[in-house]
């Protein structure tokens, strides 16, 4: 029997099992009846054989796949696994992530210029057209000089320690909404997320050049940059999770498209889990040294404490590709 002939003659029962895997997965192996059950077990071992039938004769790439798919998702519901622990999680955050990122360069290389696109026009349209500040500022900031801003910050009591803690799990809530959203936007081909980072970088350059129009761009950039190098990365790691499931949408690879977009949604996913320590950091920051001011804590002071976190974060991210320069480069999970 030829490949050709053997893919028509068993194509009936992969259709079947993946039917069963479809039900089975959306509303767990409760769904199932005692025969489907049975038949489930049964046609996961059938078609296993027939993975091996096809990588033996080195049959399509594409037919491959789809069949490892089906016995990869089949063996994850008859054999569920140990609950990950601590030491896995820890190996992830410490090196399978940054082996990860590496690996997802472009994608992250992309959202970066696309939320710096964003802070170019941005600014440049508050230069040629200070009207548009209605258009391109954030409303919160249209209400208040940002010299009077300085003045009140400079003069006032500051946060306390309750209001800082407030803070800041306000700001981490707020940012792992926007990166789920950057990351699900990935499902309109990346147009959603590409939008979405421009825009972000729209809001920030329209502002830093509001603030700069009144010769405060060291006190701004002050304010930003302490919770924002780990932020506005993190924020873009999630518009390159959302733009590797455009990637399996757009190019499958030879692959059928639902097979190709499981596979990057579980790099997706990857990326957005990684991303948590990021935020912690941010909100961390956000809610504490960039809201203590000049004269309390000095513009180069604050500015010199964002070059320490900017470097020991991407340190970090970049750790993997300091690890394949030596030879000793960790494999992407």
């Amino acid at each position: 029997m030829d490949v050709a002939e053997f893919i028509e003659a068993r194509r009936p029962r992969w259709e079947k099992l993946e039917s069963l895997l479809d039900k089975a997965e959306t509303g767990g192996l409760r769904e199932l009846s005692l025969e489907e059950a049975r038949s489930l077990g049964k046609l996961y071992r059938a078609v296993s054989s027939d993975l091996l039938w096809v990588r033996a004769r080195s049959g399509s790439a594409e037919v491959n796949a789809y069949l490892n798919d089906l016995v990869g998702r089949a063996y994850a519901l008859t054999y569920p696994g140990k609950r990950p622990r601590l030491a896995d999680v820890w190996a992830f955050v410490s090196r399978g992530f940054p082996a990860l990122l590496r690996r997802e360069w472009r994608m992250y290389l992309a959202s970066v210029l696309l939320l710096v696109a964003g802070a170019g026009f941005g600014y440049l349209g508050m230069v040629m057209d200070p009207d548009a500040a209605h258009y391109l500022v954030p409303a919160d900031h249209l209400k208040i000089d940002p010299s009077e801003r300085a003045a009140q910050e400079a003069n006032g009591p500051g946060m306390s320690v309750e209001q800082q803690a407030t803070f800041s799990s306000y700001l981490f809530t707020h940012n792992i909404q926007v990166a789920f959203l950057a990351f699900a936007l990935g499902i309109t081909v990346g147009i959603g997320t590409a939008l979405m980072l421009f825009v972000n970088g729209l809001l920030l350059g329209a502002l830093a050049q509001v603030y700069a129009a009144k010769g405060l761009a060291g006190w701004f950039w002050a304010w930003i940059l302490p919770h924002g190098i780990p932020e506005i990365s993190a924020i873009c790691i999630a518009g390159a999770a959302g733009l590797v499931i455009a990637r399996g949408m757009a190019a499958p690879r030879g692959l059928p498209r639902g097979v190709a977009l499981r596979q990057e949604a579980v790099t997706a996913v990857k990326l957005l889990f990684g991303t948590l320590v990021l935020f912690v950091l941010a909100g961390l920051i956000e809610g504490t040294v960039s809201q203590i001011h000049p004269p309390r804590l000095p513009v180069a002071f604050k500015i010199s404490f964002a070059l320490a976190v900017g470097t020991g974060v991407y340190a970090y991210l970049c750790s993997d590709f300091l690890r394949a320069w030596r030879g000793d480069a960790a494999p992407a999970p």
